[in-house]
């Protein structure tokens, strides 16, 4: 970002589009699926990505013709109007279109000021004039996508310098004074555009009866705060994240069924006059947007017939970039991929086979490792990968309950935590989930059912006991949380099934790592007159787990 009179400028101005792209693509599955409007297509996350690594390329590029030139020789216009060109012949789609025109803004900006420093006020006024242009490029602007938010991010950016005692860097201002501005200008603008992205549903019908946030919006504050980690170096500033319900019905005219094929495609020639062509784009399809000069048109049109659109331009200028993908396909793609369930839940486990019993009750796990503790980050990113609306969490140790509580404060669905203290209990519990059943109402279920067991476990000592009971990898046997056996693994465990075959007709048993007696063995020590229900388990430092019902 630093101004390209000099041999670095090309490579940290690559950073940042780097840093930019980088972020994007590691959301970019969130912003596909939040996609309703124009269409809900489910692939603006990746038509802006297109945009971005289509400017990286030109980079790259020129970076290759700086071996042969300097970047003096290049010139600052050069470079801004060859990266903006590129954004708009590798633009796709609404959102890759308009990203492409705010880019464009930005470097005219960029463009006009000739030998002037990048600093906050010329970011500002870059902002400023990338929301104007892609106002312009849209035929009927809709307030709550990312026109608005755009706005609102300049509209912010400009609010704050008027208020900064001195927002110029002076010429002599280094490298790292200068990205360090840069980058405190625009993490202002992001929590603007944080606020306009989530008031997105007020302005935009579609948006608020979908029950989501303009995706191209959120797009926008996820390159910006890309940029702001490149400047800084850093991990990029925490966005507030936005998913897709899991049962969503988008409005009808907002759906697909019109048009089948999202069309793109450039087009070079001399004297292009958009406002010739469009009417006749519009009589054969919608979601029109031409946009560019008289040199260079990028269009996108949504139609059942491609090559009707491409023949607008007969006779005008030359087509290429040719881009046609089928919507029809992109909206069954994204409906198998959003969920279907109104609650979910998520187990905290460890080893192979107990994971595979929770999956086989339909829940999702994360794995607590041999101590079974995850962190809080580890389990909120669990709990946005459920595939459901609302969730409940089953730590399945008592030093994981209040992890898992703060993680159900962070997360942004509704999220329960069930305060299962082993695994064994958690996978009672997880037989009451109903996947219909809203998660305070699975959550009371569960509780129930965790009140209605008792579990034990049996497990090789790590250490001598102080009371001189059992030593080092003799058996210790448990129930609940109390010592109740030692010594050899079969008495050992038979009598903790004893204690817990009281009153009980099931007793569930599930073996660990190591165990040293097989199935044949386990089962002639189950107490009489008790059913006993056998399984692998797989986990670390214990033998056994067991439960009673």
């Amino acid at each position: 970002m630093a101004a390209p009179s000099t041999e670095s400028s090309l490579a940290r101005f690559r950073h940042v589009v780097e840093g930019a792209l980088a972020h994007l693509e590691s959301r970019r599955q969130e912003v596909n699926d939040l996609n309703v409007f124009p269409v809900a297509d489910g692939d603006t996350g990746d038509n802006m990505a297109l945009t971005l690594r289509a400017c990286l390329a030109e980079v790259d590029r020129l970076a290759r013709e700086a071996a042969d030139r300097s970047i003096d020789d290049i010139g600052r216009d050069e470079i801004v109007e060859r990266v903006q060109r590129a954004a708009l012949l590798g633009a796709r789609g609404n959102s890759g279109v308009i990203l492409s025109q705010l880019i464009r803004g930005a470097a005219e900006e960029l463009i006009s000021r000739p030998g002037e420093l990048v600093d906050p006020v010329l970011i500002g006024a870059a902002m400023a004039r990338a929301a104007e242009r892609g106002y312009g490029s849209v035929r009927e602007p809709a307030e709550g996508t990312m026109l608005t938010v755009m706005r609102e991010m300049a509209s912010h950016v400009a609010s704050e310098l008027a208020h900064m005692p001195d927002p110029r860097l002076g010429p002599d201002a280094t490298p790292e004074e200068q990205n360090a501005a840069i980058a405190d200008i625009l993490e202002r603008a992001i929590e603007a555009g944080e606020a306009s992205v989530r008031r997105g549903p007020e302005l935009l019908p579609a948006l608020r009866e979908a029950g989501v946030v303009d995706s191209g919006g959120y797009g926008v504050t996820i390159i910006f705060a890309g940029i702001v980690a490149a400047l800084r170096g850093s991990d990029p500033p925490p966005l507030e994240h936005h998913h897709a319900p899991a049962v969503r019905h988008a409005p009808d005219e907002h759906t697909s069924s019109t048009y089948r094929y999202c069309t793109n495609f450039a087009v070079t020639g001399t004297g292009l006059d958009r406002s010739q062509v469009l009417p006749r784009l519009e009589a054969i399809g919608d979601s029109v947007l031409v946009v560019g000069d008289a040199h260079t048109l990028k269009v996108h049109v949504h139609t059942d017939d491609p090559q009707a659109a491409t023949a607008v331009f007969d006779g005008l200028g030359e087509v290429s970039h040719l881009d046609v993908a089928d919507m029809h396909e992109q909206v069954a793609d994204r409906e198998q991929r959003l969920p279907s369930a109104r609650c979910g839940a998520l187990a905290v486990c460890a080893g192979d086979g107990m994971r595979e019993l929770y999956r086989s009750l339909g829940v999702e796990v994360l794995d607590g490792g041999p101590t079974l503790n995850p962190s809080t980050a580890e389990l909120l990113d669990g709990i946005r990968a459920v595939p459901a609306e609302e969730v409940v969490v089953l730590p399945n140790s008592p030093n994981v309950i209040m992890a898992a509580e703060r993680a159900a404060e962070l997360a942004d669905k509704p999220v329960h935590v069930v305060a299962s203290r082993s695994q064994q209990a958690g996978l009672t519990a997880a037989v009451a989930l109903l996947p219909d059943r809203s998660a305070a109402d699975n959550a009371d279920a569960m509780t129930q059912a965790l009140r209605e067991i008792r579990i034990g476990s049996v497990a090789p000592a790590a250490r001598e006991d102080v009371h001189g009971r059992f030593g080092v990898g003799d058996a210790v046997g448990f129930v609940e949380e109390e010592i109740v056996a030692w010594g050899e693994p079969g008495p050992t465990l038979q009598a903790v099934m004893r204690s817990l075959g009281r009153d009980a007709e099931l007793i569930t048993c599930i073996s660990g790592q190591g165990a040293p007696l097989d199935h044949g063995a386990v089962e002639a020590l189950a107490p009489d007159g008790v059913e006993l229900e056998l399984s692998e388990g797989g986990q670390p430092a214990y033998w056994w787990l067991l439960s009673a019902e």
